[in-house]
Formats: C-alpha cells, structure tokens, sequence
C-alpha cells in the first residue's frame, strides 16, 4: 500500500523559519519534518512513499538521494567513486517515488496528479507534509476496509484553528468544515485512507483543493467516515508550533517518535 505526501507547500506562515525550505523540510531537531512523518510510517510497516512535489523539489530530492551516505561511514574516492561502508546507524528500505505535480497546484490537484502511481492498489494513504502523531497507521487503514466506504479521515482532538468535522455516532463524517473559527470538538487530523474511487471524484483543475469541495461531497454522499484518534497529534502550522516540536525533541518529549520507544 502506497503512502502520498503533499510535500508542495510554501510554509509562508512559518514566518520565514523555513527560509527558502518547502514546507515539509523544516528541520525538527536536525531532521526534515517529512522525515520525521515518513519514519512513523515505516515503524508500522508502510515503506512505499509517493511525494507529491512542489515547491524546490529538488531540495527534496537531493536529501533522499544523499541520505544513504549521511547515515553511515563513507569513503570518497575521486577517481573511481564514492563508497558507503558497513555501519549505517539507520538502515532504510523504503521505496520513494518524487512525483512532480505542479509548482502552484492545489492539494486535490496534486493527488489527481499521482494517479498513475497508485491505480494498482485498492487503497492508498494521504497525508500532509506537516503533522506529526502517534497514530498506527495500520487501525485505520482496518477500519477503512472494515467500513466499505471511499474514504477515511483520521480525527484528532487539538485547538479548532483547523478543519471541524460534524461526527455521527456510526463514525460517518456529515459534514466537512475547513478552519471554523469556533472551538472544534473533533477535527481533522489530515491522516486519510482513500479507496481508488476517490480519484474519479477529482478534476484537473490546479486550484482543486482536496479539503473542499470534494471531501465535502464525500461527506455529503454518506462516503466519508472518520477513524478517532485519541493521541497525540500536532501540526507545524507556526513558528510556535515548530519551537515546541523542536523542544520536545531536544528533551526526550517527543510523543510521535514511535519508533524511539522501541529501540
């Protein structure tokens, strides 16, 4: 099963802590956001990545491309080569696929893009290039197959500057609200599970915005469900929220560093 990640954005609001960084390779404790997103992934066993590239994607593609010579001993031979040697303290065998969906294409528009990526499989994750969680990927993909609708958005519980979602008691999301300006009781997490027949729902249109008009059709055709995650769950949307992921790093207080607790 494929993972897409929107990878695209500016980070504007970051207030220029990204400088000319895409969004998703600000660094949290000297590792990429992204990188953090990609190794809760991998702890529960999905390895097999779609970027969905923007904004200097080839910064994007140069750490991915050269990360295999930063984690372990290398020796540099001019004439004949460059060789990593054994001893990498964190061996990867994830798949990565760098799609290139647009400079200024919206979040809809991107996913439409990576079709082709993801047509063999019957569902395929998404998620945004900012938000880090504890959550086990694998309880919602199980629920999403469990439930037999198009799609699955994972809904968390932080401040309600994000997108409120209106939750009957079966899980079926009835309505879809981006960024309310009241207190959110649930909201969206960004962590969905879509079934293929979400990207016959999506048009070609650049300025197509996943989280309008079609997740508010999903949700008003009865098509969106909602998988309740209880823990914890964060969004790089500001340089204060940056400042406390990064902090919790420094200190050992990382919850979404799953992968930590188990050596």
């Amino acid at each position: 099963m494929k993972i897409a990640i929107l990878c695209g954005g500016y980070g504007s609001r970051l207030a220029g802590a990204g400088n000319d960084l895409p969004k998703p390779m600000v660094p949290i404790g000297g590792r990429p956001i992204l990188w953090h997103i990609m190794k809760g992934f991998a702890h529960t066993g999905f390895k097999d990545f779609v970027l969905c590239l923007g904004h200097r994607s080839d910064i994007i593609k140069q750490y991915f491309l050269n990360l295999p010579l930063m984690l372990g001993d290398v020796t540099f031979n001019l004439a004949t080569g460059v060789r990593a040697l054994d001893g990498a303290s964190e061996p990867l065998d994830w798949t990565i696929t760098f799609a290139e969906t647009g400079q200024d294409s919206m979040t809809g528009h991107r996913i439409r893009r990576i079709a082709s990526f993801v047509q063999d499989d019957d569902v395929f994750g998404v998620t945004y290039g900012d938000g880090v969680t504890d959550l086990d990927f694998r309880d919602v993909v199980r629920f999403h197959r469990d439930h037999g609708r198009l799609a699955t958005v994972t809904a968390v519980h932080p401040p309600g500057r994000f997108g409120d979602l209106s939750l009957e008691k079966s899980g079926q999301v009835s309505a879809f609200n981006e960024k309310p300006q009241v207190e959110a009781g649930w909201i969206s997490g960004g962590f969905f599970v879509f079934s293929r027949g979400v990207l016959d729902r999506l048009s070609d249109d650049p300025t197509l915005m996943l989280e309008q008009q079609p997740l508010r059709q999903l949700a008003h055709d009865g098509e969106l469900m909602a998988y309740r995650h209880q823990g914890f769950w964060s969004c790089v949307d500001t340089p204060r929220d940056l400042h406390q992921l990064s902090e919790g790093w420094a200190t050992g207080h990382a919850p979404w560093a799953v992968w930590e607790k188990t050596g």
